[in-house]
């Protein structure tokens, strides 16, 4: 059986990664491709467990390098439990965030050593790393925007316009450094325009698998 595929969905609050990794399992099944889709942190019990805390907006004790750790601890049960199971079974796996993130919140935002972060990333991956990865973009004032409308702001989303200016800026010098595997889509566009760029690098991705 081939192995499956792995595409991650990056970007800030209120990038629309999960409406668009909605219409990327939408447009795989329609192709008749088994799809797989998870999340970041959480995708077990464990990494949701984790989630609950990361986002719990009572925690603003936590420190960064704690905040690091714990990321990469759901990181290490997700990939072992569910998402290299998944590709090994030829599904194609579809997360909301993935080790990008860290590089852009906790390196990017929080102003942690990147080096540690490779560390952490080369010990839970051991060479897993996304066949694809499409980055949303949306400057971080029209983000938090859009995300602050559909609910209360979590732990992240109560963070200053600042920190998450240099998240955005984290990921963009990402995809500079990246640029066969990330894709970068202006998500500030209309969502028909948007998802036909997505729908562009999946059918590349597809073409290659052939």
């Amino acid at each position: 059986m081939n192995r499956g595929k792995f595409i991650s969905f990056e970007g800030i609050e209120g990038a629309g990664k999960t409406t668009n990794l909605t219409y990327v399992a939408d447009y795989l099944a329609n192709h008749g491709i088994s799809v797989r889709q998870t999340r970041e942190p959480g995708g077990t019990r464990l990494g949701e467990a984790v989630r609950d805390i990361l986002l719990d907006a009572t925690q603003d004790q936590m420190v960064p390098e704690a905040e690091l750790l714990l990321v990469f601890a759901a990181r290490t049960q997700h990939i072992r439990q569910v998402i290299r199971p998944a590709l090994a079974a030829g599904h194609w796996v579809l997360c909301d965030r993935f080790t990008d993130a860290s590089y852009a919140y906790q390196g990017a935002g929080r102003d942690l050593d990147k080096t540690r972060i490779a560390w952490l990333a080369d010990w839970a991956q051991q060479g897993l790393i996304p066949d694809l990865t499409l980055l949303l973009d949306i400057p971080e004032e029209q983000g938090l925007a859009r995300a602050r409308q559909r609910s209360a702001p979590d732990r992240f989303e109560s963070e200053r316009l600042d920190f998450f200016a240099q998240v955005r800026a984290g990921y963009l010098q990402l995809a500079k450094h990246a640029p066969g595997r990330i894709t970068c889509i202006d998500a500030t566009q209309p969502l028909s325009q948007v998802q036909q760029h997505i729908q562009q690098a999946i059918q590349r991705l597809l073409s290659h698998d052939n």
